[in-house]
This record gives structure tokens, sequence and C-alpha cells, in this order.
């Protein structure tokens, strides 16, 4: 037996926009159709107004206004927001152990604040609105409206990821431009406009600075800061309120965004063999991220259990009790129990390691992150500190369109990446000439072939 280093290519990174398979073909278009039937759906509850729901007018309707269009809308901000966070802490903090994940981290925020930005227009009911009275009065809107605090940040988010992403294709595209197909080019001449090779110093620290924005501004704005602020500063309203929000949201958002970036990552190297490039050592590596923050997020759901629980107020007691007893809310927290209780084994007994069982643990933190932000949004409507509408208790369950809502912006995101993976590479070329340099220099090899 011989063993030989394999180590990652340029044409290993341009393998999903030189390469068609009938997978590709099969996922695209289930996606498309995914997306294409929640439209349907949209263009209907456009016509017949938002009563086709499962929403309801909150108080003597006995309903919920909010329901599962706001809780995956700050399910798909978190999602976004994590992802941010941990592209730039590879680059901040020198996780090289992760580069090649990085941009698969900033791909998903971009796809993550898309559908978030979408669920905006879905809920507002008429897609004008955002016009007549978002845009058209923000200097007036923004001083006192969450809609536009919502808007606000996700937009600055946005274009923040998008400088990000931008300014680190621009070094990829200028070097491996005679291998991108040609059908691009316009977009290839945009992000590379006025590029040349003494620029690469001055977009590292720009790239760098960038990263220290978003680490600083992450517990002030988006999920660290404005969108639980929505929530934990409405006193009427004890199943939101507190300041453990903050926390609980930006560990959700960490989870989420980790679980997320597993499961891509998987799909990538399962579709082009980059065993080499997403090694099995960088899928350990993000479970136990994964179980770290399970257990942050567990301890903060634990803090405010007791706090709401323990000789509070009686409708704060109330409110937890409810809580407590929902199967779906002990659903989700044992399924990030069970998911941190897998990585907590694996650390003692490594042996248990393996893609699939990374795969199931990102699927299932997923869903109950997904399932918590949910019940989080309902419940609290549920249980308010002016209970003046106690003969008809409200009751909520999503409607068919609010499920295709979710099915369509999974396929969203899902057709964002497949389009981005044909035009530019999903796997930065610093990545790879890192890992080569690393083997060069004495470091542990990418990964090994074993050869008879």
């Amino acid at each position: 037996m011989s063993t030989e280093t394999r180590l990652p290519t340029e044409e290993d990174i341009l393998r999903p926009i030189n390469t068609f398979t009938k997978t590709y073909v099969a996922l695209y278009g289930i996606s498309t159709l995914a997306l294409v039937a929640f439209l349907v759906a949209w263009a209907y509850q456009l016509q017949q107004g938002l009563i086709v729901t499962g929403l309801g007018d909150w108080g003597s309707g006995g309903g919920s206004t909010w329901g599962l269009y706001i809780g995956a809308f700050i399910w798909w901000v978190g999602i976004a927001h994590g992802g941010i966070i941990l592209s730039a802490a590879v680059r901040l903090l020198g996780m090289d152990r992760y580069m090649p994940v990085a941009r698969l981290a900033e791909m998903l925020t971009i796809a993550g604040l898309s559908a978030a930005g979408f669920y905006i227009l879905v809920h507002m009911g008429r897609p004008d609105r955002m016009v007549t009275s978002v845009i058209g009065h923000y200097h007036i809107t923004v001083n006192n409206s969450p809609l536009v605090w919502d808007v606000t940040v996700i937009t600055a988010y946005f274009v923040m990821t998008a400088t990000y992403l931008g300014l680190t294709l621009r070094y990829d595209v200028s070097r491996l431009r005679d291998d991108l197909p040609d059908r691009f080019e316009p977009i290839y001449k945009l992000l590379t406009i006025g590029y040349t090779e003494e620029e690469d110093e001055v977009v590292e620290r720009m790239v760098w600075w960038l990263a220290a924005a978003v680490i600083i501004m992450a517990p002030l704005l988006l999920h660290g800061g404005v969108i639980p602020w929505l929530f934990a500063l409405l006193p009427a309203m004890p199943a939101w309120t507190g300041a453990i929000q903050g926390p609980q949201f930006l560990s959700i958002a960490l989870t989420s965004a980790i679980s997320g970036v597993i499961l891509i990552a998987a799909a990538f190297r399962r579709a082009y063999d980059w065993d080499h490039i997403f090694t099995d050592d960088i899928f350990r590596g993000l479970l136990l991220w994964l179980g770290f923050f399970c257990l942050l997020f567990l301890w903060f759901q634990l803090q405010q259990l007791i706090n709401g629980s323990f000789l509070g107020p009686l409708d704060s007691a109330r409110a937890t009790e409810h809580k407590l007893g929902h199967p779906i809310y002990i659903l989700s927290m044992l399924m990030v129990l069970g998911t941190l209780t897998f990585i907590f084994l694996q650390g003692i007994r490594p042996a248990l390691f393996s893609r699939a069982r990374a795969i199931l643990a990102g699927v299932v933190v997923l869903t109950a992150t997904f399932l918590e932000k949910l019940l989080f949004v309902v419940e609290g409507f549920m249980d308010p500190h002016f209970d003046i509408y106690a003969a008809t208790p409200g009751a909520y369950f999503p409607s068919a369109i609010e499920w295709l809502s979710l099915a369509g912006t999974i396929g969203m995101v899902v057709l964002l990446f497949l389009s981005l993976s044909k035009m530019v590479p999903v796997v930065e070329l610093h990545a790879v000439e890192h890992m080569r340099g690393e083997h060069e220099h004495g470091g542990e090899p990418a990964e090994t072939e074993v050869k008879a």
C-alpha cells in the first residue's frame, strides 16, 4: 500500500462552473417548482387578502396577527447573520482551518437576507406599501417604525456582505478569467473593473476592517440587537419581554448558520468530489462549534424559563407554563439537546463521527430553531398582560400558503447557490493557495488517498 497526498487545485474549484449533471438539473427544477408554487399562492393571497392565511386579528378575533411569516423571517435573518459572523471570524481571527467554507457562509448571508426581505413584502399584504409607506416617508418612519428598522438593518447588512463578497471575488476572477465561461463576461468585467494586482494588499486590509465591523456590530444590529429589541422591549407581552432575548437570538443565529454551512458544504463535497477541500476535519470542527452554540442556546432558554416561573409576575409565570407545556417547544428543545449530546459523545469517541451524522445534526438543529421561532412569535400573542379577551382564546395554525412560503424561500436560496456556482468559484482561490502552501511548508496534508 502507498499513500498519495491529494491537494486542491484551480481545476477543482472551477469544476462546478464547468460541469452540468443530471442531479444539478433535477435540483434546479425542484427548487424552481417550489418557488413558483409559492409565487402562485402569493398571487392568490394578493387577490384575496391575508384572510386566506392562518393569521387572524389579535384580541376579539382570537387569533395571531404574526405567525409563520414572521417566524420564518426571524429564522432566515438569523441564518444570514450567523453566516457573515462565521466568515468574519475566519478572516479576523485567523481561523485558516475554515477558509474553504468562508465564501459559502458569505453566500448564505446574501441568500438568507434575500429570503428575509421577501418575507417583509409578503407579510405587508400589499407590496406597494414598501414604496408608499417605507421609502416615500423614510425620513419620518425611520424614527418610530419597527418595520422600517428591519428594512434598514437588512439593507445595511446586505450591502456590507455584497461588498465583502465582491472584494474577495476580484482576486479570483482576475486570475481565473481564462478558465471562466465567456457567457458571463459582463459580470466578470463589472467585478474586476479597475483591477490591478497592486490593490490586493489594500483589498485584504479592507476586508479585514469589514470583518471587524461585522463582529463589532453583531450584538448591536440585526439578530443581536434590533430584531430582538422589537420583542424584548414590549412590556405588555410577557412571553417576549426580557433582556435575555438579544443573546438568545444571537445563539440561535449562530447554531442555524453553522448548520446551514454544514449542509451546503456536504452537498458541494458530494457533488464535485471535494473530499480534499471540505475535509472531515472541517466538519468535525464545525460540529464542535455547533455544539458550543447549542449549549449557549439551551442555557439562555433555561435562564428565561427560570426567570419566568420562579416567584415572578403571574402573567409571566402563566406564559412560561404554557410554553413548557407546549409539545412543539418540548420537541425543539429535545432536538437541540439530542444534537448537543451526540456532539459531546463524538468528542469522547471520535469514531462516532460521520458526514451523514453531521448532516443529520444540521437538519435537526435547523428544524428545531425554526419551530422555536415560530412558537415564540405566536405564543407572544396568546399570553398578553392585558387579557381582556379571555372569552375568545387565541388559536393559530399555518395555512398551506404559509407552508408554501417556507418551501418557496428554501427553493429561492437553493437556486441562488446553484446559479452562483455556475458563475464564480464558491471556494476562494486564497483557500486553495493556503492549503497547498501549508503542505509545502510541512503542515498537515489536506487529505490522503490510499492506493493499492
